[in-house]
């Protein structure tokens, strides 16, 4: 009898079977916390390569504002010095027959171009504040932001003269001071689009998008 009780040998109990089910369990467990934890891991390692490579977007957009805060202001305060001191008064001479400060109102676009369409112009520098402002949102690249900020301060500047100045909102005409010789009357506002156009296209030209990248033809 005790021969064949050590032949076939004890059967498991059921206590034994239920230690060996949480074993495994146990382990599957852990299996599968560590892969969560990896991928938890790979996650946040692909996040922050992401961040890594589109760093400072928040600086990027103070910049923008900045500039066009600064652009606005300058535009805004020489403009009220001039209609003050200067307007109704003949051409003051700054450098020789070369330059003149010689305050004209303007209906027109940049430059005393169009001088008919002046609510057009109007509708179109509120819309391009619109976009500029909406494209701040994905903007990465410290170029880009100075171009907007420019375009941005000069595009207020100019609009802030169409709404508040005579003859009505949207129809004022803008107050422009600064006459190169053979050329035609201008203000600083003038200036910020040009210079902010012209940043535009020699980054268009070298593939350098507001979002960082560069992309080559």
């Amino acid at each position: 009898m005790a021969e064949a009780e050590r032949i076939i040998g004890t059967p498991d109990t059921p206590d034994d079977d239920h230690q060996q089910t949480a074993a495994a369990g146990a382990a599957a467990g852990a299996g599968i916390a560590g892969a969560s934890g990896e991928a938890a891991t790979d996650g946040a390692a692909g996040r922050q390569a992401s961040a890594a490579h589109k760093p400072g977007r928040g600086r990027r957009i103070a910049v923008l504002f900045s500039v066009a805060a600064f652009a606005y202001a300058l535009d805004l305060i020489s403009k009220m010095l001039v209609v003050a001191r200067l307007e109704g008064r003949a051409p003051i001479r700054v450098v020789g027959d070369l330059l003149e400060l010689h305050v004209i109102r303007n209906p027109g676009a940049a430059f005393s171009f169009g001088a008919a369409f002046t609510v057009i112009f109007s509708l179109i520098a509120a819309i391009v504040i619109v976009v500029i402002i909406r494209l701040a949102r994905k903007l990465y690249s410290f170029p880009w932001a100075i171009a907007l900020g420019l375009l941005l301060g000069g595009a207020l500047g100019n609009l802030t003269d169409r709404i508040f100045r005579a003859p009505g909102v949207f129809e004022g005409a803008v107050v422009d001071f600064i006459a190169p010789k053979g050329f035609a009357v201008f203000n600083l506002a003038d200036s910020a689009i040009v210079c902010g156009g012209i940043l535009i296209v020699v980054l268009s030209f070298y593939g350098l998008d507001p979002d960082g990248t560069v992309h080559k033809d």
